[in-house]
């Protein structure tokens, strides 16, 4: 089988390191694998798999390792010894491997501009030595390497460059009467808020307005370019300078040239050195003196004195090292082959006491079970699949949907995007439910202090977080003082709203029990209003756009509800013991069963039939899958989910290819099996040799995207 490694750094599958292990492999034999392909040191290892860490001598069964699972690698940093030393050796072998040269461009104290392969900008630098292979007798520019030192901080140890990774140091800035389209300039550019301050990047001018000038970025060493990018800082476009022969120099450049602006650092003290801040000085005391003795927690990264800290430390320890806040019981760490142990924080609580879970007793804390892949968290709009008047027991079961992910959280969304879903459950005052429209109260403005869940208003609520976030969503320009009202309100991003039983105190469309899904609202207004109990709230009107009728109007319906597996066994066990031995005597066999509403088949459109007729490849598979679309869409769609599944990523098949042995996987996931040096079938063992061509199944793909709409984003 073969599992995949992958770094606590990276965030892209694409970058795992694929090894072909058996069940009795040893963790040894498995970090000397680790090594012969990453050159990473066992000793600098750290494997974990399920949140526990890998021992030597114990195996892959140990720890039930099955196969594609990912196995996370943490390297170990480097101590500042260990740094120094290996500098020490580098430096030693360039001596004694190359030899001193000199350059018709450049000389040892040049200021320079150098690219760094990370960001793709430039930084400024300075040359401090040239040299060329011991070998080269008549070295060209392109042979030389130049040691080059970075002029911000002085800490950062010198390191090798070749000629086309740097620059003169640009200096000369443009008049915005100099700029026409075509020109390449040095500008300042935020990639991820193009509002901010950013890096240096070469910049081509596209067109010049009064708003800024727009162009194309050019990243890194390859240029890869990124179009239509507006740079806010046009009195601060420079010059990009060519190499120039030292004999053809003229000494015109400024002797002093000031560094250029960068992000700052630490937005709350904007990098004073002389003001106090806990951000970016010491988390206790604020102060930034004696950075030397500052000492970070490996997870929040904060930075704390070593005499600070109760009790102080001597000094600092040489592996991980946690602050107060972020230490982790040593209760709750789990060993080779040790089960969960219950946490001795958790048992020292007040109130608390071991019990088995009752159903319908804190749902709000239970973990999901299962959670929706098809689409993103981000998505805006219905998810494929789940039908208005769908209805669930829990709210739990809801978030597994994809419908409304938080557990507890009236609002999901993000405060720079948007909100996805919302949630009518009757906690505000100022609420008022109208069935096809609707005012929403948005949250905070009570103080929950003392682990309450419910408390009156107690002072003004903020257009912020999650009040912001549905903000967003109406088609009108943003504004925290008065609100706004959009003209063409169904323009704006969708939500989606679910109803909890427990409006039906203050509405007649909620629902008898549980939760259910109502469909998609737009918001149509939003403003500040002094609530019922006279602190000011925010409001916010939703109105339906959906294409099918509510559960209430004519043509909608509501769904049986959809309990958690063992929900209706864990009721009839909770029965007295009267009840139970009648249940037992009784001829039927679940009285508890009420009559099933009858399902409508469901009907795929032509265009879909045709699709999956063409594909001959899985004919077989599609006619298991049209079989129970007499049964529903749900059913219907999930099924088609679990027949085309990929089983490297446990994903839907995306660019699906369909091998001989009839299975179905991803093209990226064959690549990277292919690029591991298995050339078989993940699922069966199927041989399909070095030559394979392959072939994406564009029908399968078609009638997926149809099914699916949006499965793709992140793939």
């Amino acid at each position: 089988m073969h599992v995949r490694i992958r770094e606590l750094s990276s965030t892209s599958k694409d970058n795992d390191l694929i090894l072909v292990v058996s069940k009795t492999t040893s963790i040894k034999k498995l970090q000397a694998m680790i090594q012969n392909k990453l050159k990473t040191e066992i000793n600098r290892q750290k494997l974990y798999y399920r949140g526990k860490q890998l021992i030597e001598g114990h195996t892959i069964a140990d720890y039930d390792i099955k196969l594609n699972d990912v196995i996370q690698l943490l390297v170990k940093v480097d101590t500042e010894q260990e740094k120094t030393e290996k500098e020490t050796t580098k430096e030693t072998k360039k001596t004694e491997s190359d030899i001193k040269a000199k350059s018709r461009y450049y000389e040892i104290g040049d200021k320079i501009d150098v690219i760094d392969s990370d960001h793709g900008a430039w930084f400024e630098a300075k040359i401090l030595g040239i040299f060329k292979p011991k070998e080269t007798e008549n070295a060209d520019e392109k042979d030389l390497t130049f040691r080059i030192k970075m002029d911000r901080n002085g800490n950062t140890a010198a390191f090798d460059v070749t000629f086309s990774e740097i620059r003169p140091r640009a200096y000369y800035t443009y008049h915005k009467s100099e700029l026409t389209p075509g020109v390449i300039v040095l500008a300042n550019y935020n990639i991820e808020e193009p509002t901010s301050r950013g890096y240096w990047y070469d910049f081509e001018i596209k067109e010049i307005t009064k708003k800024g000038i727009k162009g194309a970025l050019l990243v890194g060493t390859e240029l890869a370019r990124l179009e239509n990018c507006t740079t806010q800082f046009v009195d601060e476009l420079l010059r990009i300078e060519n190499p120039k022969l030292l004999n053809e120099r003229l000494e015109t450049k400024p002797k002093e040239i000031p560094l250029r602006k960068l992000p700052l650092y630490c937005t709350k003290c904007r990098d004073n050195p002389a003001k106090n801040c806990k951000d970016c000085g010491c988390h206790i005391c604020s102060k930034k003196e004696n950075a030397g003795t500052l000492i970070m927690c490996d997870e929040c990264d904060s930075a704390f004195h070593l005499t600070c800290l109760k009790p102080p430390l001597p000094a600092v320890p040489p592996d991980e090292w946690y602050c107060p806040e972020c230490k982790n019981d040593d209760s709750e760490i789990v060993k080779a082959g040790e089960k969960l142990k219950t946490s001795l924080k958790k048992m020292k609580k007040p109130g608390y006491k071991r019990s088995n879970q009752l159903w319908g007793k804190g749902m709000a804390c239970v973990g999901r079970t299962s959670e929706c892949t098809i689409v993103p968290k981000d998505h805006y709009g219905p998810i494929p699949g789940v039908e208005v008047g769908t209805c669930w027991k829990f709210r739990v079961q809801v978030s597994e949907a994809g419908i409304h992910r938080p557990h507890v959280a009236g609002i999901h969304g993000r405060e720079t995007d948007g909100a996805y879903s919302l949630v009518l459950s009757g906690g505000y005052e100022d609420d008022v439910d109208n069935g096809e429209e609707f005012y929403y109260t948005g949250s905070g403005g009570r103080d929950l202090s003392g682990n309450k869940r419910v408390s009156g208003q107690s002072c003004d609520q903020k257009l912020t977080r999650m009040n912001k976030a549905l903000a967003l969503n109406c088609n009108v320009k943003f504004n925290d003082k008065t609100g706004g009202e959009a003209t063409d309100w169904r323009e704006g991003k969708p939500v989606r709203v679910v109803r909890n039983y427990k409006l039906g105190k203050h509405s007649k469309y909620a629902p008898v029990d549980g939760n259910r899904y109502d469909g998609i609202y737009k918001v149509v207004r939003y403003f500040p209003q002094k609530g019922k109990s006279g602190f000011v709230v925010w409001r916010y009107l939703l109105r339906r756009d959906d294409t099918v009728p509510a559960p209430w109007a004519p043509g909608g319906r509501e769904f049986e509800m959809i309990y958690p597996p063992g929900y209706q066994e864990a009721v009839i066990q909770g029965k007295d013991n009267k009840k139970k031995r009648k249940r037992e005597h009784d001829d039927s066999p679940n009285n508890l069963k009420e009559k099933k509403a009858k399902i409508e088949p469901y009907k795929l459109t032509p265009d879909v039939e045709k699709m999956i007729r063409d594909d001959h490849q899985n004919e077989k598979l599609w006619a298991e899958c049209l079989e129970l679309s007499r049964e529903g869409k749900l059913k219907f769609l999930s099924t088609v989910k679990e027949s085309f599944i990929c089983v490297c990523c446990q994903e839907i098949v995306f660019e699906p290819i369909t091998l001989a042995c009839k299975h179905n996987v991803c093209k990226g996931c064959l690549k990277r099996s292919f690029a591991a040096e298995i050339y078989v079938c993940p699922c069966c063992r199927f041989e399909l040799g070095e030559t394979y061509v392959m072939t994406v199944n564009d029908n399968l793909g078609e009638v997926l995207r149809s099914l699916f709409p949006g499965y793709k984003s992140g793939r």
